[in-house]
């Protein structure tokens, strides 16, 4: 039996990491061994983690596990996103007949790049990062 090549990626959003495999398939996307659609509750967030896919006109051409944990569903997904980008960019690597195509496709719509904003941490004095108590007058 011929090896099948899996294409690897690891995607970090707020507190959520994601380690993304990619086999050549059918286009079936697992999180956490659940099926997407079942896994997130917004269509959305389904929608936001196939936009690579959708800009490379693969949606079809792979299917996609991913071992996410940490963070919410928003974090997730971004996670589960960059970490599908990177897999992608690995493939490209590999088959060097069109090397660098993905990548200028995936840079341009902004998905190489990680998203580095997370939580600012709460100061002492304050209720929140920036939220002061109420000031009172008398």
């Amino acid at each position: 039996m011929a090896e099948t090549k899996k294409y690897t990626g690891t995607g970090r959003r707020k507190s959520s990491i994601a380690r993304v495999t990619m086999v050549p398939g059918k286009g079936k996307i697992t999180v956490n061994g659940v099926d997407v659609r079942d896994f997130f509750p917004y269509e959305t967030n389904v929608m936001d983690l196939m936009q690579p896919l959708v800009a490379t006109s693969t949606e079809e051409t792979f299917d996609i596990d991913a071992k996410v944990n940490g963070g919410g569903f928003t974090g997730q997904t971004g996670a589960i996103r960059l970490g599908i980008t990177r897999a992608l960019i690995e493939y490209d690597k590999a088959n060097e007949g069109n090397e660098g195509c993905f990548r200028s496709i995936l840079k341009k719509a902004g998905f190489v790049t990680r998203d580095s904003r997370s939580k600012e941490r709460k100061k002492p004095g304050l209720k929140a990062a920036r939220r002061a108590p109420q000031f009172s007058k008398r």
